[in-house]
């Protein structure tokens, strides 16, 4: 049982992600745009964190102690500072949950149409890219090799 309880977030915590994620990407209605606490953006954060689910667990105890262990309590303000404040002495933690949060958000169907994406993965079909100006990759066609040719022989042959 032990090993169950450690291999997914307790209520506790899924409801401090929630407050996190929607403090971090919170709704726009003016745009469409849902927040990274809506329900199904929510449960692909959860189903998706993984091998770095004890990093998010770090993050989500160092930001409750932070906050005197109520931080779902507290307003949205609030919430905000606490995150400002932390994320960046947060480390690898700050830097997993934000990653799963903001992956999660712009997997979102409905994030994705807002932006005027659609939705849907990019392959087979792909996406047009206007053309840009080549000539500016001449500094980088320019450079001396930085690597070893494997097609020639040690002995100097091809």
């Amino acid at each position: 049982m032990a090993a169950a309880s450690e291999s997914r977030l307790s209520d506790a915590e899924l409801d401090d992600l929630g407050k996190i994620a929607g403090t971090m990407v919170p709704a726009d209605t003016a745009l469409g745009m849902p927040g990274a606490d809506d329900p199904l953006i929510l449960d692909d954060i959860v189903r998706s964190l993984g091998r770095d689910l004890p990093l998010v667990r770090e993050a989500l105890a160092a930001l409750l102690a932070k906050s005197g262990g109520a931080f779902a309590a507290k307003d949205r303000e609030a919430r905000e500072a606490l995150i400002n404040d932390w994320y960046p002495s947060g480390g690898a933690p700050a830097a997993a949950l934000g990653r799963v949060i903001v992956s999660a958000y712009y997997r979102d169907d409905r994030v994705l149409r807002a932006l005027g994406h659609e939705a849907r993965a990019p392959f087979p079909k792909g996406y047009v890219l206007e053309q840009g100006d080549w000539s500016l990759l001449d500094v980088v066609r320019s450079r001396p090799k930085l690597w070893r040719d494997d097609r020639v022989l040690p002995t100097g042959e091809r």
